[in-house]
């Protein structure tokens, strides 16, 4: 009864069963309620034999409060009482056992291999002694000693087939005398030792992994300690040992059994650790080869028309035709199909297909640049300082790749990621200086003098900095601990408020959440309406100007019921159980509309006729009425008919526009920044109340980014527009890394907040792939984010006008003038070349792949090649499979990213050309 694990386990295996669901951690009393109704029923009619009644509440309660929570309190007195309770029910042949499957941490989890995690208490109790005048004395150490085996002895049953424990011996004694009681324990470790010899013999027989030598010796062992055991026994029944002899001798044979139980332990624990250096090989070198093919890839995206064609399109269909034909060829030979290795041949086919194309057309752009001398060397010196201007950020993700295979740096990472990003800004703006990108020079006596003084934008490129840092900084607050570092204590905003025992300090965290929840609206909105992009009617725009407020409202509602404690409404509990979950479903619900309106019709432009109208020069006034009011109101509108009138006047000739477009040139970043904003609000009703302020932090460092890289990208006067720097996108995936830790993650199990499966969800869940997608979004929710918001870093030059652009020209007349200052195209840049837009996007996306696959690389190689350490179960193994998900998920989010301004762009060229069509 209770926990439905053992329903999972051990189907239709018992005779009554009362199971209850049990994967709700925030539930504390619908298992335990349940047990405590069948139990003493059950106990009292004596129709069983075994009864195994397995409570919750407190791992709940751990879970969802921590160990020093007063809720904590009144689950282990319930306990208390229930055991009391209990014991009066015992008959005097029942044996009652009382343990614990695992440990906790000082915050209520579990998983790990800490001391505070693996001990547990066993308590033993009957009616009748189970020792004998004196309990034994209690051992120094009891190394590798196994429940099972114990439990199976005492209750008379064998010892179950595959169990290679070492039986708990000291709970087996005699009748108080040292013989009696070695004699006793000596016949509990021949039966322990003999099943496991009898599943070492037929195991060896099937699976012939073990090492024959050490088999022998362990079948030596056993061989020379049963062979003493039928001698001493047969001693002993003759008598023909005085008592200090036998002892001595008893404890020599127990000595024995131990040692094969242990030795013979550990030959499985080795054996069954098994590895296959091959593919570990073959999977390195695919990822390699991947990240190989990112890079070169990106680097010829711009190279010549037929890229797509001959690069990609063919060494895909090469892999197809490979995996085809492996799958064939294991269906005529009756073979079993390994998926994998099919996996595995088609990427390698399809990326030898690349290469050779890559080769084969290689030679010949070589051959042409080499056939001008000139030329060759303006290209040697351009790739020269291409190599130069990679140094810095390459070595930066070398660093953090290299250091991969420290177990040290990967305990530390939370704080070494963020440090690198700041070297990596750091070294931007030195880098800059060093160029002479800063400095302006004052004139020819300053030159010869060698004073300069500093560009305005300097100024407004520290101050981006230093708010970085800032950030940074800040960001640190939300960190979790790891057992390695036993002097941590982890952020108390990782809590949630339904934690905190003052009110007082409850309900400021509370307003403090929802008020910078709302500045988060009220900035989105901002910027929407600042580049007009809240003007028209569509209903993607009405959404955000009126659903955004109602998601807020929504989340601080759901934050607020579930921050009340469990047993202060009273009367009105049934009620908010309901609310917690209505009210995560209406944002869940909002959100979703939200997305399908931004798919269906992606366009925040609105489009206004502007020809001239025979109306009147004035708009009607509609204030009170008085002279001065009147003038305030009627002169500025005269001046600016006039300002328009005289515009008219200066175009000579050319063709006139006639629709205004609001919004048209941040087209693209206003979809992204709409999609950004609602999978926040999804992400963080997944958190806790509380890192909601990470997730602020993460949105204003991002956009502290995209402005420190519009800057950097303008004042180095890149030549190429539609080219994203490699220090931006490294720059932005240390971000993702940081804020991975930043919001209360680590690389380990214990780590993972299993309460976002129920946010929204009372019950228990009917399958396991919504829990899954709900828990893998809260773990890997800044992956998401920096992924889907990767395009920004190509489209926030544009919507920022580059200061590149804006140049100091010529001074020109007023025509010219007035044509350069209505010339403000922004995102419209992007489709005067459709070509290197769609090309932009492409290099992007591959350059973002490669620093992933990089990393992933780098974790695969340290887990191959450390993968006998210490630490590898502990560190490198977890950091492998943490960073393998976060690629996959990263992917995927880069994929839908690029995606939605794709669907961007169709939506523009169906909206041009219904326009042609007025």
């Amino acid at each position: 009864m209770g926990d439905d694990t053992w329903e999972g386990l051990f189907p239709k295996k018992f005779f009554r069963s009362y199971f209850f669901p049990s994967f709700n951690v925030k539930d504390l009393h619908t298992v335990d309620d349940g047990i405590l109704q069948h139990l003493y029923p059950t106990v009292d009619s004596g129709e069983w034999d075994v009864l195994i009644a397995h409570f919750l509440g407190v791992d709940h309660c751990g879970h969802k409060h921590g160990p020093d929570h007063p809720e904590m309190a009144k689950k282990l007195t319930q306990m208390n009482e229930m055991l009391r309770s209990l014991v009066d029910h015992l008959g005097n042949d029942t044996l009652l056992l009382v343990a614990g499957d695992h440990g906790m941490t000082e915050t209520g989890d579990h998983g790990g291999d800490s001391e505070k995690e693996v001990n547990a208490a066993l308590f033993v109790y009957s009616k009748t002694p189970l020792f004998g005048t004196s309990p034994p004395e209690e051992p120094e150490a009891v190394p590798q000693v196994n429940l099972v085996p114990t439990v199976a002895l005492l209750l008379g049953v064998p010892i179950p087939y595959s169990n290679i424990g070492e039986v708990m011996a000291e709970l087996f004694s005699g009748d108080g005398d040292a013989v009696s009681t070695a004699l006793q324990q000596l016949s509990v470790y021949h039966i322990n030792a003999k099943q496991v010899d009898r599943f070492l013999h037929s195991y060896s027989l099937v699976a012939q992994d073990l090492p024959a030598e050490q088999l022998q010796r362990l079948q030596e062992l056993i061989s020379g300690a049963m062979e003493e055991h039928t001698q001493l026994l047969a001693e002993v029944q003759g008598e023909t040992l005085v008592p200090p002899e036998l002892e001595s001798r008893l404890g020599s044979l127990i000595s024995r059994f131990q040692l094969y139980l242990r030795e013979a332990r550990a030959v499985c624990t080795q054996s069954w650790a098994r590895f296959h250096p091959l593919r570990m090989v073959g999977g390195c070198t695919l990822i390699a080869a991947s990240c190989l093919l990112c890079y070169v890839a990106s680097e010829l995206a711009a190279s010549s028309g037929s890229f797509y064609r001959s690069c990609l399109l063919y060494p895909l269909l090469w892999g197809l035709v490979v995996a085809v034909l492996l799958g064939l060829a294991h269906a005529f030979t009756q073979e079993g199909l390994d998926l994998l290795l099919v996996l595995s041949w088609a990427a390698a086919a399809s990326q030898l297909g690349f290469f050779w194309h890559w080769w084969g057309q290689y030679p010949k752009r070589a051959h042409l640049v080499g056939s001008q001398p000139p030329l060759a060397t303006v290209s040697l010196r351009q790739r020269l300082r291409a190599w130069l201007r990679l140094a810095f950020p390459m070595g930066i993700l070398l660093f953090r790749c290299g250091a991969m295979f420290s177990d040290s740096f990967v305990v530390a990472e939370a704080r070494v990621a963020p440090f690198l990003l700041a070297s990596l800004v750091m070294l931007l703006v030195g880098k800059l200086h060093w160029d002479g990108r800063l400095t302006v020079p004052e004139g020819p006596k300053q030159q010869l003098l060698g004073f300069s003084s500093y560009r305005r934008e300097i100024w407004y490129l520290l101050c981006l900095v230093a708010m970085l840092l800032v950030c940074v900084r800040l960001s640190g607050f939300f960190h979790q601990c790891r057992e390695e570092i036993p002097q941590c204590r982890p952020s108390l905003f990782l809590s949630p408020l339904a934690s905190l025992r003052n009110t007082r300090a409850k309900n400021l965290f509370y307003l403090l959440c929802v008020a910078l929840l709302a500045g988060l609206v009220y900035a989105v909105r901002s910027w929407l309406r600042h580049y007009g992009n809240l003007n028209s009617s569509d209903p993607l725009v009405l959404f955000v100007r009126w659903c955004f407020p109602l998601v807020v409202l929504c989340i601080a509602c759901y934050w607020a019921v579930a921050s009340s404690a469990d047993d202060s409404l009273g009367k009105l509990q049934e009620l908010v159980q309901v609310a917690v979950v209505a009210f995560p479903w209406a944002v869940y619900g909002l959100a979703s509309v939200g997305l399908l309106l931004l798919l269906c019709n992606p366009m925040t432009v609105f489009a206004k006729d502007t020809r001239e109208s025979a109306g009147s020069i004035v708009t009607p006034y509609l204030g009170v009425p008085s002279s001065e009011v009147d003038f305030l109101h009627v002169i500025p509108q005269i001046y600016k008919r006039m300002q328009e009138s005289q515009k008219s006047r200066l175009e000579r000739g050319s063709c006139k526009a006639i629709v205004a477009a609001y919004g048209l040139g941040s087209v693209y970043s206003a979809a992204l920044v709409i999609a950004l904003t609602l999978l926040g609000f999804l992400l963080m009703l997944l958190h806790s109340e509380r890192l909601s302020l990470a997730f602020l932090l993460l949105f204003l460092e991002a956009f502290v980014l995209l402005h420190i890289h519009t800057r950097a990208k303008g004042l180095a006067g890149d030549a190429e527009p539609f080219s994203v720097p490699w220090y931006a996108v490294i720059s932005w995936l240390l971000a993702a890394s940081q804020f991975f830790y930043s919001t209360g993650h680590q690389p380990i199990f214990p780590a993972i907040h299993w309460n976002a499966a129920f946010v929204g969800f009372h019950l228990d869940h009917s399958t396991n792939l919504l829990p899954a997608v709900l828990v893998g979004a809260n773990t890997f929710a800044s992956h998401i984010l920096f992924a889907v918001g990767c395009p920004l870093l190509l489209l926030w030059p544009f919507v920022c006008e580059m200061p590149s652009s804006q140049r100091k020209k010529p001074k020109k007349e007023p025509q010219e003038e007035l044509q350069e200052v209505e010339e403000h195209m922004m995102e419209m840049r992007l489709r005067e070349s459709p070509e290197k837009f769609s090309t932009a996007l492409l290099q992007l996306g591959l350059k973002y792949l490669f620093v992933l696959g990089t990393q992933l690389l780098a974790c695969v190689c340290a887990a191959m090649i450390l993968r006998r350490h210490l630490m590898v179960w502990k560190v490198f193994a977890p950091k492998f499979l943490f960073e393998s998900l976060g690629f996959m998920v990263s992917s995927i989010c880069l994929l839908l990213g690029i995606s939605l301004v794709m669907r961007v762009d169709c939506a523009v060229s169906t909206w041009f050309s219904q326009l042609q069509l007025r």
